[in-house]
């Protein structure tokens, strides 16, 4: 089973040289990456360097609002680089007004993306989960209101008082094919960890991801003391228990 990286664990380098970020993770064993933005990088470059690393892409989070603004030129950035899946980082749902216009906004650009063969999924943090403003569970409105895929982010899940593990069993159908694998505290505070430092249930979620047949994007958020420092950390971990 191999695994991937979401490279917002490594922000510290990729604001400063990009190419770097590719470089490290390759170098930590990670065989495919998830952009969180590309810097004012050229589709070209960035597939250079994908190329230059033996990285593919897996996915990209890329807001409702980039789609907004230029739908077609976030396509064609897109067919460069080899990516077959926008995921939606967030999106308004504090109430049911603002949760009304994401799911539009989801239905209008789904059937668009499709088109040209990318696949639309959302990323959930840990209030998609919880009831908003007007009392409605986001998720489950999302799951009813649209046809929307989902990234489960394990560890929100998980800071949401759900069983990482059921949540997936629970979205089976609904999953674009790859999960979120993160550690964390949830009490007294939110705080990120790398792989097996903090109280998620990683070996189970790992256990059940390959069970399911699902890739493992890992993503570690606290720069601790460096993004490089925490995500080798994680490689560490998964080279014991992955």
């Amino acid at each position: 089973m191999n695994y991937g990286i979401q490279l917002y664990s490594l922000r510290d380098i990729s604001e400063k040289n990009f190419e770097e970020t590719f470089k490290v993770s390759a170098e930590l064993g990670f065989e495919f990456a998830e952009t969180a933005g590309f810097f004012g990088h050229s589709a070209e470059q960035v597939k250079e360097w994908l190329d230059k690393y033996n990285l593919r892409i897996s996915g990209t989070h890329t807001s409702l609002d980039e789609l907004d603004n230029d739908f077609e030129g976030v396509v064609k950035y897109h067919k460069i680089i080899g990516n077959k899946k926008i995921i939606v980082p967030w999106a308004p749902m504090s109430n049911n007004e603002a949760l009304e216009q994401t799911a539009k906004r989801i239905n209008k650009y789904q059937p668009m993306l499709s088109e040209h063969g990318i696949e639309m999924g959302y990323h959930n943090h840990f209030k998609e989960f919880v009831l908003n403003d007007d009392a409605v569970c986001p998720i489950a409105y999302l799951s009813e209101k649209t046809n929307i895929k989902f990234e489960i982010d394990t560890y929100w899940a998980f800071v949401a008082n759900h069983d990482p593990i059921a949540v997936m069993e629970e979205y089976r159908e609904r999953l674009i094919g790859c999960i979120h694998l993160k550690d964390g505290r949830r009490y007294p505070h939110f705080k990120g960890c790398s792989l097996g430092e903090g109280s998620a249930p990683v070996r189970d979620v790992i256990a059940k991801a390959k069970d399911m047949k699902l890739e493992m994007i890992v993503e570690s958020e606290d720069l601790d003391p460096t993004g490089k420092d925490e995500v080798a950390r994680c490689a560490d971990f998964l080279k014991v228990n992955g």
